[in-house]
């Protein structure tokens, strides 16, 4: 059929109007089987079955796939390592056959499982209490990149060093009792870092993950803060042990007020000379050290960055973290890491995507929520779109402007076909491509337009889109239970689908990209509010977030300097041009 030139604009003006929503865009055109088995009836006969198939596919692998899924009777699937793989991954299948052998577009690979991820996560763990931590590879089309080996070793390894000096233990009680004592430790049993949690989830996750990474390189304990609802949205990422803070940890009651100013920082006691680069073993280290690597950190703080100070800080038996940033990218410029850092991962835009798969699994009841809303919205079609909104100005928190960069983006790079004039219509295309887009925002305006836009008007194509949203909170509540849960569930999400479009500076976009492999569009960060950003959005060089607020210091000749330039896979982002990204340096271009 000949398509028609669409001739909508994306305006206010041209935004269609809410209409309600058909049963077809909540309602699959079957019933969608629940994750412990196959469809309980199928309408047509095996021999039927089997005579269309061979009609529509052509190559014996696919009559052979077809006839496995559409026909056999109802049984289980029993994928490596135990458990039962959800009729999610079915569908895929049965998705990626509607679609044919020879079609290019938006291709993804269809794969067994992978429990363990590679060999990432380490076996034997309580299914139960963590369902998300060896079901999530079943919800996945992008094919993840497998972690090194090295990486796999380090991790079992750390694994052993949480058992040995967690709380629970008798090296922690002993590290403990000295900090209680105000004693700092010659040559600790066992060291630790803490990292506070606060500010947003994305910026939480961040955090920890930047705290892990170092507590792997510096061989410590890492002990996170379980407030704001880190002990209930995730589960305990390292077997038999825990890497909750007890909530009696002597410092619990005030480092929650630890700011730039707290005496025990590490840039205070360098500027006070209670601990000295120029002489690190002549005076007994403190009890513990403050690390403010918050986006307020003054240039004493920011020598955490340099060798010399990492030298001073190894001997302090307790760190405490407060950051709201991803350092890992700063981490990468510490000379005493480099070594390591390479070995553990060649893949230097992908440091991210093995941490968070490793460290943040959904508890239970997040999980619950990610897993009904992807059945019930967005497993049987053949695209899932992921459109994420934040303005971080409120006036743009219902734009117009706004609206048209999204539309813009989608529509110039091909991601979402256009649309037709309202008086235009075409006859249904037979197999024509579904899509699903995903929207999450904290409000409702940008999803009710583009949903308005899809159902009010035919798609040049002829494909079917239909739009959804799983909430819209008005406003970021900050340590707030159910709020942060739906969060975590729409990152998580966000990261199950086929391609993202993000926000330029958001941490939420940054999650959901690392956790789902996925190098999204971006949509550049309005200037002004008289037009839209042209080009709306780009693609970005890598899955990595970025680095808001880098040092700028060299720390080998003690001035100033563009650390945005000193190793190749060090360099700036493109929605925070001072901002520093992990990248391939192969696909990087400047």
């Amino acid at each position: 059929m000949q398509q028609r030139k669409p001739k909508v604009g994306c305006g206010a003006d041209s935004a269609a109007q809410e209409i309600p929503a058909s049963p077809r865009m909540a309602v699959a055109r079957h019933s969608w089987p629940e994750a412990e088995g196959a469809p309980d009836d199928l309408p047509v006969s095996r021999k039927k079955r089997m005579a269309l198939d061979q009609k529509r596919w052509s190559t014996v692998v696919n009559i052979v796939l077809v006839a496995f899924v559409m026909v056999v009777p109802p049984v289980v699937f029993v994928y490596g390592g135990g458990g039962v793989a959800p009729a999610v991954w079915i569908a895929a299948a049965k998705a990626q056959l509607r679609r044919g052998a020879g079609d290019g577009s938006f291709p993804y690979a269809i794969s067994p499982p992978d429990k363990l991820l590679g060999g990432l996560l380490p076996d034997g763990l309580d299914e139960g209490s963590c369902r998300s931590r060896y079901e999530s590879s079943m919800y996945r089309r992008n094919p993840a990149r497998k972690p090194p080996p090295r990486l796999v070793a380090k991790l079992r390894k750390h694994e052993e060093l949480q058992r040995r000096c967690a709380p629970n233990t008798d090296a922690y009680s002993r590290a403990v009792q000295q900090l209680r004592a105000g004693e700092g430790a010659e040559s600790p049993e066992c060291k630790y870092v803490v990292s506070i949690s606060y500010r947003g989830l994305g910026n939480r996750i961040l955090a920890a993950a930047s705290a892990f990474l170092y507590a792997v390189l510096t061989d410590r304990v890492l002990l996170v803060d379980p407030s704001n609802e880190m002990d209930e949205l995730f589960c305990e990422p390292f077997p038999g042990t825990t890497w909750l803070l007890p909530r009696d940890f002597p410092l619990a009651s005030s480092f929650t007020n630890f700011s730039i100013d707290t005496a025990e920082s590490y840039g205070n006691m360098l500027k006070n000379k209670v601990l000295r680069t120029d002489a690190p073993g002549t005076t007994r280290p403190p009890p513990f050290a403050y690390l403010h690597l918050d986006h307020d950190y003054g240039d004493e703080d920011k020598m955490f960055f340099c060798d010399d100070d990492q030298r001073v800080l190894s001997r302090v038996q307790w760190l405490v973290m407060r950051t709201d940033l991803y350092t890992v990218p700063g981490l990468f410029l510490v000379t005493a890491f480099q070594e390591e850092l390479d070995a553990l991962f060649p893949e230097r835009d992908a440091v991210f995507h093995h941490l968070a798969r490793y460290l943040f699994h959904p508890s239970n009841h997040v999980w619950g929520l990610v897993t009904r809303y992807y059945r019930a919205y967005l497993a049987q079609a053949d695209l899932r779109l992921g459109i994420q909104v934040r303005n971080f100005d409120p006036r743009l928190a219902q734009s117009p402007l706004v609206l048209q960069q999204i539309t813009s983006c989608v529509w110039t790079q091909k991601l979402l076909p256009e649309v037709l004039a309202a008086t235009e219509e075409l006859v249904p295309v037979t197999g024509a491509k579904s899509t699903a887009v995903l929207i999450t925002s904290l409000r409702s305006w940008y999803y009710e337009r583009i949903k308005g836009l899809y159902w009010d008007r035919a798609t040049a194509t002829g494909e079917d889109v239909s739009v959804h949203q799983p909430s819209h909170e008005g406003q970021q509540q900050f340590g707030k239970r159910s709020h942060d849960g739906r969060a975590w569930a729409e990152m998580y999400l966000l990261s199950l689908c086929d391609v993202l479009v993000t926000s330029g500076w958001s941490t939420f976009g940054y999650v959901a990209q690392g956790l789902g492999g996925v190098r999204p569009w971006v949509l550049h960060k309005p200037s002004n509010l008289t037009a839209a950003p042209d080009p709306p959005c780009f693609r970005d060089v890598s899955m990595e977030p970025c680095f808001h607020s880098p040092h700028v210091f060299d720390c080998k000749l003690k001035r100033g300097a563009d650390t945005g330039k000193m190793v190749p896979h060090v360099r700036h982002c493109e929605d925070i041009s001072w901002g520093l990204k992990l990248v391939d340096p192969e696909q990087y271009k400047g």
